[in-house]
């Protein structure tokens, strides 16, 4: 193998290296990016329904006590909305399902809404219920709190794979960086052995070749120097010592 074809396949040897490392590294970030943005984005969602749900029903529970004072005119206007409100949200959860049992926690929702729902959806003014606060403790905030209870419990799953995500996200990422941790170490070994061998195989024979010549020139020694490699380098020192002998004999 010749010299330039040496020097060349130890840089090309390094550049492959590096490039496999960066290819791999790549892949595994932007495989990353897309499935924890996609994971992240589907439990934000659920997490947004259900904060919309639990401000649906706490307007419905000020809607609710308007009644009780018999403002039936507010109190139905802002149930009406509160209802609607908290039924888009409730669909977009179901829209959302993501995480495996997530549809209990969305089925536990609408039933204890369709309860809750029951309590104040029938008339509440000029009736007994109106201005009874033991009707409301004993029944419809019970109802509340629990439907309340069933949305915070969506809610919480969803928060707890959010997290749960980003960590695997994190260690995902620290996975994909170990290549390129990797070359950089097989980069610095692979370099000092290259280096080793360039001055073993390259510097150390021009060294004693240029060497050889100065101690025939000044001290009129025989030039002795032999190079182990099959190169560029090997025909020098032979072509050296050829030269030197041709010199060193008398012309007649």
């Amino acid at each position: 193998m010749g010299l330039r074809l040496k020097i060349l396949s130890g840089f090309l040897a390094l550049a492959l290296m590096l490039f496999l490392a960066g290819i791999w590294s790549i892949y595994e970030l932007s495989a990353i990016g897309d499935s924890g943005q996609k994971l992240l984005r589907e439990n934000y969602r659920s997490i947004q329904a259900a904060k919309m749900m639990l401000e649906s029903l706490e307007r419905e529970d000020s809607a609710i006590l308007l009644l009780l004072l018999g403002k039936w005119q507010e109190g139905r206007t802002i149930l009406n909305a509160a209802d609607s409100s908290f039924n888009a949200a409730l669909q977009m959860a179901k829209n959302n399902l993501t995480i495996p049992g997530e549809q209990a926690y969305t089925d536990s929702i609408a039933r204890r809404y369709k309860i809750y729902k029951s309590l104040w959806e029938k008339p509440v003014v000029s009736t007994y219920k109106e201005g009874n606060l033991d009707w409301y403790f004993r029944e419809v905030h019970r109802a509340f709190l629990n439907t309340k209870a069933a949305v915070n419990s969506l809610m919480e799953v969803n928060s707890s794979a959010m997290y749960n995500t980003a960590t695997e996200v994190r260690e995902r990422a620290n996975r994909a960086i170990t290549p390129g941790i990797i070359a950089m170490i097989a980069a610095l070994v692979f370099s000092l052995l290259f280096n080793f061998f360039i001055n073993y195989y390259v510097v150390s024979p021009v060294i004693r070749i240029t060497r050889g010549i100065k101690q025939f020139l000044e001290e009129q020694r025989p030039f002795d120097v032999e190079v182990e490699s099959h190169d560029e380098l090997k025909e020098l020192g032979n072509l050296v010592m050829t030269l030197v002998s041709r010199a060193g004999k008398p012309r007649g």
